[in-house]
């Protein structure tokens, strides 16, 4: 019996397609931990001051007032939050438990961002579970940030917010996370209310300096400025921008800023204020929600709907929306694409099957040239199932149906061959090594030792992000790698995850 992932992971706002970057070469994309706003001061550990010789009071070095920072050391670590209980995931509670925080951490913070759409809903389903916490889990909660981390490395805002609503906003790291999604989502004001009635969280200059102005505190916001600007507080690149933020009309003859170095949340939204906004093309996943407002540009829409829909950040219902709202101005690219979907929806509203055999193909191949196979297959195969369709177009129907949740009902009715009885869990004949290798982890291949041992050892959680590693290593071209993670997932129950895996390495192009 398959093991099902979430309904809402596999329909809805996490299953698309994705490109999988297999050089080594590659350039990474920045993580969260890197344009994250410097909104808050976080504390760092100070050396121990020795005691002074004379009993006279310490002398400040400067006029500054000093930092507290107050830790409730019995706080309890925000770890266990999730979004999706133990009766949804199918994981046990124990996850995490008999692990070490840091090393977890370090699994999630290596993931990378680009891989199939089945590694992707096995990554989100561990990100949001329901679990207890690792044995060292502090209040400073390293497991739950290295969580919301990742969800920001996809663009997964909704998630991430659902999640850091569910914890005190008291403690810095938190706060910044929780204030940096407000930003991108146009939630700033509430944000810069719980900034001002939470006392642990100490705001950066730049940040108050924000809030001062959102709250209408003009003169404040002027004064505090004027302020630490004399005293060295904030960058020139900092001043010259809240300048503007704080009187934009002074400037409105003026040239625009140079584009900052370091782009975090709270300087695009202020490019945004003073009518200098920034293109998020590219810029971080999570920075695309901006473009998806009403107020942008269809083309800009469509880009960023794009973007993240190959990372499953946003449904494929709301990318097919935003290729429907309006008639495509100009041809090529993302254009073409849009013409194509409303052609194929006038298709397959006519009933006309003959139309949809034209129509399908031409569609299918603009959403694979845009890596978005998977967000196609998610809004089309149902659509197309059972309908008389012809060659090329028959075919298509039946990869899509592969690709779709009902793979294994689709697999049933169609032609048998090494895609159609693999999805039905007991591959037959194959003719390639890498049909080889996916073969064995069907029939009876051991998975990978040490991610077995971490299982036995009730160290599931971890085995499951090290299985990841695995299983892009196998699909970078380790066909021993891509059969023991295959063949692991079968091991622990996620049937569902190795056959839909397995289906996307041989149908999904991600040779490039």
């Amino acid at each position: 019996m398959k093991h099902v992932l979430p309904l809402f992971l596999t329909t809805g706002i996490f299953a698309s397609g994705f490109a999988f970057i297999v050089t080594a070469q590659a350039a990474e994309p920045l993580s969260a931990i890197d344009w994250l706003s410097q909104s808050v001061n976080t504390p760092t550990a100070q050396p121990v001051a020795l005691p002074r010789p004379r009993s006279e009071p310490a002398i400040s070095q400067n006029a500054a007032s000093p930092r507290v920072t107050v830790t409730s050391l019995d706080a309890p670590s925000p770890d266990p939050v999730g979004l999706l209980p133990s009766d949804v995931t199918g994981l046990p509670r124990d996850l995490w438990a008999n692990s070490d925080s840091a090393v977890l951490a370090r699994l999630i913070v290596s993931e990378r961002v680009d891989t199939l759409p089945a590694i992707r809903e096995l990554m989100m389903t561990l990100l949001l579970a329901q679990a207890d916490a690792p044995l060292d889990a502090g209040p400073e909660g390293v497991l739950f940030l290295a969580r919301i981390d990742k969800l920001l490395d996809l663009g997964a805002l909704d998630p991430a917010l659902a999640l850091l609503e569910q914890v005190d906003h008291a403690s810095p790291e938190v706060f910044r996370r929780w204030f940096d999604v407000a930003l991108l989502t146009e939630a700033e004001d509430e944000a810069c209310d719980v900034m001002r009635i939470t006392h642990s969280v100490a705001p950066t200059f730049p940040a108050r300096i924000f809030c001062q102005a959102r709250g209408g505190d003009w003169a404040t916001a002027a004064l505090t400025l004027n302020t630490h600007r004399v005293l060295g507080d904030v960058t020139p690149q900092e001043e010259a921008l809240l300048t503007r933020f704080l009187d934009a009309a002074l400037f409105e003859d003026a040239p625009p800023l140079p584009a900052p170095d370091r782009i975090s949340p709270l300087m695009f939204r202020m490019h945004e204020a003073i009518g200098e906004p920034l293109p998020t093309s590219r810029l971080p996943n999570a920075f695309a929600h901006a473009d998806l407002r009403t107020t942008t540009g269809w083309k800009a829409r469509l880009d960023a709907a794009e973007r993240l829909a190959r990372t499953g950040a946003i449904s494929p219902n709301v990318l097919h929306g935003i290729y429907t709202a309006n008639t495509p101005a100009a041809s090529g690219g993302v254009w073409d694409r849009a013409a194509a979907v409303q052609r194929l929806d006038v298709a397959i509203a006519s009933g006309d099957v003959l139309r949809i055999d034209k129509t399908l193909p031409v569609t299918w191949d603009a959403l694979r040239d845009a890596k978005l196979e998977v967000p196609f297959a998610m809004i089309y195969a149902s659509k197309v199932s059972g309908l008389p369709l012809t060659g090329h177009a028959a075919s298509i129907g039946t990869t899509l149906g592969l690709l779709s949740p009902d793979y294994e009902t689709v697999a049933q009715n169609a032609a048998p061959d090494f895609l159609t009885t693999l999805a039905m869990g007991t591959p037959v004949d194959p003719q390639t090594s890498l049909e080889t290798a996916i073969y064995a982890a069907f029939h009876g291949a051991a998975p990978a030792p040490k991610l077995e041992t971490l299982a036995r050892n009730g160290q599931l959680g971890q085995a499951l992000l090290q299985s990841i590693n695995t299983f892009n290593a196998g699909f970078a071209g380790d066909q021993l790698a891509l059969t023991q993670a295959l063949a692991f997932w079968r091991f622990v129950g996620l049937e569902d995850v190795a056959r839909k895996a397995a289906l996307q390495v041989l149908i999904l192009d991600r040779s490039s």
